[in-house]
């Protein structure tokens, strides 16, 4: 029989890091951090044995060669199941005292590590570490407890997230007794770990400052702080086991940011602009008013619903079989499809003012097709806009001239960096119900070519302001379109246009025409659609046919069900109810919008704060929401039961804070959400 083990050191490590993958195999000078991290390791005077846990993928296999070579066992098992290594390990070995030491920790100091198992020893305890609280930097990271203690926890019941954090479950709980080792004084805000990309430059500069003498301790490192200062700068930005305590989604989310300009494709669904660090990012399933997060979290959704495109809620049956019957006929083909045709008719029977119809795919193309048609027609260059149109040059435009003339209508602060300079007095904006506004633009640009403008924003057309834009329009031959992307089937079967009797002589149609699949219609009057054929609007992918059949089928179940008018009601009990309870706690706020896609602000400066508490907290309860609605005919009473009941008890604390018994300060649990788009937040004077 060999010697017996009392001290077993147990190194957990893979190579499929998310976040910055084959971490442990990256180089400082001639060898890896795993490497160095073990040859520090076995300088341990009261180790007896290291042990590296790995998993079973083939691509661990790969750090037999690192063990080999420094005479160390290896042991391979379930990638997901960390507990499980520790414990088959533990079992064969029968330790008195297991050491966890993670793998991405090159820096660990092997004097560190023996003052903690020291102290765990004298103190007879069930755990031992440095990390409660932390006082050392992030990276020298020592826990130690016993075999003992190791079976308790892996025969009760194990989460997830007890089997990735093996000690989770230990730190938790009140059964086990626990110490901790301190450091006089507090480093804990110093990261010495390997989780990102900038821990690894600051763990190579480091390294590179002791002339790569890999081992150099803490003390040493101590001394040379302040010359070290700007080294580590490079990641401060990351928080201690920010990994750990983050979402799936939210990994990803701060994966992306780095791999994706801006993080994402669509500005409306940045996390950042709901809650940062907590919002969960990515989805797996939606149906109905629901979404399942790739956490396999369940959510009602009281909030964007694919920003508007779901009105007959998430994955409606009906439209989905004849996606799928599209799809097994084959979407694209050299000839065009045929539902195109039949759609175009369906959209002149719902305008009849209009004679002719072009599709697009996004909202942004379908305005900038309007723009180009406009000033086709009319020879002319100059628009005059109110409300949001898209992302493309034409309409960024106008912030060349003025730096905040989208404020209102877009974001504060928009940048036209990459809108070539000679769009510049092409584009003039004008505000909502000021048609004095309007009329001084149109008399200082004789060559205006179109007014373009949402029929509503957040309040309803003042002094017939929609009939006197349509007549300025008709008596200066200017060529009006109205864009309904948001505003369309809402709360007719069209257009707000229909509602307030306003014909345009372009309107455009996005989001809800297609129940989430991409597609939008520009519908016009002959005379200025047929301009289209005089200059180059087309693109292959306006030619397929899951957009057309998808609008096809949406339309006919809108009529069936008179969607309109189901979304309508809803949304003013939504209203009347955000009313009640906000009058009950005592809290001033200002519903607006239109029904069927309210929206209310606090009339406080604290409102962001508040916004981002609200968020935070039904996040909590399992809802996705925020300050604004996209009314689906999914939401049903049930549904606005569990929000308001929740969003109330939300409310009572948000009184509390107002009453100076909380502060809103102490409630957040990350930083404070972006502001949103102007035209679904209106500005609130406070006095």
């Amino acid at each position: 029989m060999g010697k017996k083990i009392k001290t077993l050191a147990i190194v957990q490590a893979r190579s499929g890091s998310k976040r910055f993958p084959k971490k442990i195999l990256k180089k400082i000078g001639n060898k890896s951090i795993l490497e160095i991290l073990l040859r520090r390791l076995k300088r341990s005077k009261e180790i007896d044995k290291i042990v590296l846990a790995t998993t079973n993928k083939e691509e661990d296999r790969v750090l037999k060669k690192i063990t080999n070579k420094l005479n160390l066992e290896i042991f391979f098992g379930d990638d997901k199941d960390v507990l499980s290594r520790f414990y088959h390990i533990a079992k064969k070995f029968n330790p008195d005292q297991i050491v966890r030491i993670t793998g991405d920790c090159p820096l660990i100091d092997p004097k560190i590590v023996d003052k903690v198992i020291s102290l765990y020893k004298k103190n007879n305890v069930d755990y031992c570490s440095n990390v409660y609280p932390p006082t050392f930097p992030d990276g020298l990271d020592v826990e130690v407890f016993s075999l003992k203690t190791l079976k308790k926890i892996w025969n009760n019941n194990k989460t997830e997230f007890d089997k990735e954090h093996v000690t989770n479950a230990i730190i938790k709980s009140d059964i086990f007794s626990k110490i901790n080792y301190q450091s006089k004084t507090d480093y804990s805000h110093l990261r010495l770990t390997v989780d990102e990309r900038e821990d690894y430059l600051v763990i190579r500069d480091i390294f590179k400052y002791f002339k790569n003498d890999i081992y150099f301790n803490f003390n040493d490192l101590k001394l040379n702080l302040k010359k070290l200062k700007k080294t580590f700068k490079k990641n401060a930005m990351h928080k201690r086991n920010e990994g750990s305590k983050i979402s799936k989604g939210q990994k990803l989310w701060q994966k992306a940011k780095k791999i994706i300009p801006g993080g994402n494709m669509f500005f409306s669904k940045n996390p950042d602009n709901f809650l940062p660090n907590h919002w969960p990012s990515y989805y797996n399933k939606a149906k109905g008013s629901h979404i399942w997060s790739i956490d396999k979290k369940k959510y009602l959704d009281m909030s964007l619903m694919s920003v508007g495109t779901n009105i007959l809620g998430y994955a409606n049956t009906k439209i989905n079989n004849q996606v799928f019957k599209a799809i097994k006929n084959g979407n694209m083909s050299t000839l065009n499809c045929h539902e195109e045709v039949l759609l175009a008719e369906k959209m002149l029977a719902i305008n009849p003012w209009a004679d002719m119809v072009k599709f697009a795919r996004t909202g942004g193309e379908a305005n900038s097709i309007a723009v180009r048609i406009a000033r086709a027609t009319s020879g002319k260059d100059k628009i005059a806009i109110c409300g949001y149109h898209g992302w493309h040059d034409w309409y960024l435009a106008a912030n060349l001239k003025k730096k905040d003339s989208l404020n209102e209508h877009l974001l504060p602060g928009l940048n036209p960096l990459g809108v070539p300079k000679g769009l510049k007095n092409t584009i003039f904006t004008f505000n909502y119900n000021n048609f004095e506004q309007l009329k001084r633009i149109v008399n200082e640009n004789k060559d205006l070519a179109a007014i373009k403008l949402e029929p509503q924003r957040n309040e309803l057309p003042k002094n017939d302001f929609l009939k006197k834009v349509r007549k300025l329009a008709t008596d200066k031959k200017i060529i009006l379109i109205i864009d309904e992307c948001t505003s369309g089937f809402r709360e007719t079967l069209g257009g707000l246009h229909q509602k307030f009797n306003i014909k345009p002589d372009i309107a455009i149609y996005g989001k809800a025409i297609a129940n989430g699949f991409p597609l939008t219609a520009i519908v016009g009057k002959r005379e200025i659609m047929e301009s289209a054929k005089n200059t180059f609007i087309s693109s292959t992918f306006w030619s397929d046919r899951i957009g057309p059949v998808a609008a096809l089928e949406t339309l006919k179940l809108m009529e069936q069900i008179k969607s309109w008018k189901i979304i309508t009601e809803t949304g003013k009990t939504i209203k009347k109810r955000w009313k009640e309870i906000a009058n009950n706690n005592g809290i001033k706020i200002d519903v607006s919008g239109i029904s069927a896609l309210p929206n209310y602000t606090f009339i406080n400066r604290d409102n962001l704060i508040y916004k981002t508490f609200i968020t935070q907290e039904m996040l909590k309860k399992g809802i996705l929401a925020s300050q604004s609605i996209y009314v689906s005919v999914a939401h049903s009473q049930k549904n606005l039961d569990k929000y308001f009941n929740e969003l109330n008890s939300i409310f009572s604390i948000i009184k509390k804070t107002e009453n100076n018994e909380k502060k809103i300060d102490d409630l957040l649990n990350g930083p404070i959400v972006n502001s949103s788009f102007k035209r679904l937040n209106k500005n609130i004077k406070i006095t």
